[in-house]
């Protein structure tokens, strides 16, 4: 998949992938979403997202961890 809305700049924000060329990283909204804010929330939060926004980096994220190799220790 080609994402469209994420951007990385190594001048800005030290190169952290946001959304847009926004000064607002990926991170940032998968944690919101994360800590149990609705999308509705995160959109007053930052006036200058979109739903589609949020939906790409939400895809972005299981992308991400589909694609890694994640070292997690086994349950018992």
């Amino acid at each position: 998949m080609k994402y469209e809305r994420i951007t990385i700049n190594p001048n800005q924000m030290a190169g952290v992938l946001c959304i847009r060329g926004l000064r607002i990283p990926v991170a940032t909204i998968i944690e919101m979403l994360a800590q149990g804010m609705t999308r509705e929330q995160i959109l007053a939060a930052y006036p200058d997202l979109t739903f589609d926004d949020i939906t790409e980096a939400l895809q972005f994220a299981a992308e991400t961890l589909r694609e890694r190799e994640m070292p997690l220790v086994e349950a018992s």
